[in-house]
């Protein structure tokens, strides 16, 4: 058979960006492929402050290209462009955040995982770690980041009519529950879900912050696409738990973020096994190493195993997560862990 520009393609992305897990074709650093009998032409387009990255892309594809049956010679240009300096003006979507440094999606492709509670303990994680965070809660239909974190003051306005985050133990939040009707339903339709996140991002007065963590609505809708086009995410972390119907949602959503070319941090599976705190036997309640599975299947990371813990459910409850009341428990220890790994792929 004939060689196709979809079999080239197909066999660039066994060409891995050096130090990640994504290809340069779902990067999007591929921008022509030419056949002609046996000779193929390609180019690529990179962004990249690392010469050697560049010299390491253009090798592995040349090899990766000459090894595909029935190619006889192979071309391939490489452009590759230093990140835009600090001296460019910003884009509109810097200019909605300036004074953050990191932006960081938690995100699941249905509800009832555990999505709400691992965003707020990662905040809290990386705040332990010595980082400045903030923690916006973007689940327009199911707000509760200012329950779990236990912010019982309504945010204020300052004299530039901006809206002041709340403090929840050193973190700054923001929440839709702080201004709706704990009993009111949010029926919103598209254009309405994009207005209240766009006040979110534009009149909140984040101030300076390493570390923005945002919590995401379950799924792959209008929140979703609305953060991901407006805001330059730095990452994104999955939630998952080990049954198949997540599992099946989890591998959604993390195509929904290749698709928008934000980067993968990883997967975290949330009620992995019950420990029993009295003989330590481990019971896997919800079957065990979905996660990790779906992670290696998707060639992302896997950040971990978070237990089934009374503790985590009471903290949230009471507006203490278990990263501040019980920070030396092993599920804080899993999320502590999952802070540095973030800010790790993030310093990348």
């Amino acid at each position: 058979m004939a060689l196709s520009e979809s079999d080239v393609r197909e066999a660039l992305k066994k060409v891995k960006f050096p130090g990640l897990s994504r290809d340069i074709v779902s990067f999007g650093f591929v921008k022509r492929v030419l056949v002609e009998g046996d000779a193929v032409q390609v180019e690529i387009a990179m962004t990249t402050g690392s010469a050697e990255a560049g010299a390491k892309v253009e090798a592995d594809a040349r090899a990766v290209l000459e090894a595909l049956p029935g190619v006889g010679r192979v071309g391939v240009a490489m452009e590759v462009k230093p990140p835009q300096t600090a001296s460019a003006p910003p884009s509109p979507a810097q200019r909605l955040l300036p004074g953050v440094k990191y932006k960081i999606a938690v995100a699941s492709g249905k509800g009832g995982v555990g999505k709400s509670t691992v965003a707020a303990n990662l905040a809290l994680g990386l705040r332990r770690l010595g980082h400045t965070v903030g923690l916006l809660d973007a689940d327009i239909y199911g707000p509760s980041q200012q329950l779990m974190m236990g912010c019982t003051e309504p945010p204020r306005v300052n004299e530039h009519e901006k809206i002041l985050p709340v403090d929840g133990h050193g973190v700054a939040v923001m929440s839709l529950g702080f201004l709706l009707d704990p009993d009111t339903p949010v029926i919103w339709r598209g254009p309405m879900i994009m207005k209240a996140l766009q006040q979110f991002l534009e009149d909140v007065e984040w101030g300076e912050l390493e570390y923005l963590v945002v919590d995401l609505p379950p799924g792959t809708g209008d929140a979703q696409l609305t953060i991901t086009q407006q805001v330059p995410l730095d990452g994104a972390v999955i939630v998952t738990t080990p049954q198949d119907v997540a599992l099946i949602d989890a591998r959604k959503g993390l195509n929904m973020f290749r698709k928008v070319n934000v980067p993968l941090i990883g997967v975290i599976e949330n009620m992995s096994a019950y420990v029993c705190p009295h003989c330590g036997h481990r019971e896997a309640i919800f079957k065990e190493g979905g996660g990790r599975r779906t992670a290696e299947q998707l060639g992302v990371p896997f950040l971990g195993e978070i237990p089934i813990d009374p503790a985590i459910v009471t903290g949230g409850d009471d507006g203490a997560p278990i990263v501040a009341s019980h920070p030396d428990s092993a599920a804080a220890k899993v999320f502590l862990a999952l802070a540095a790994e973030v800010v790790r792929q993030v310093s990348r």
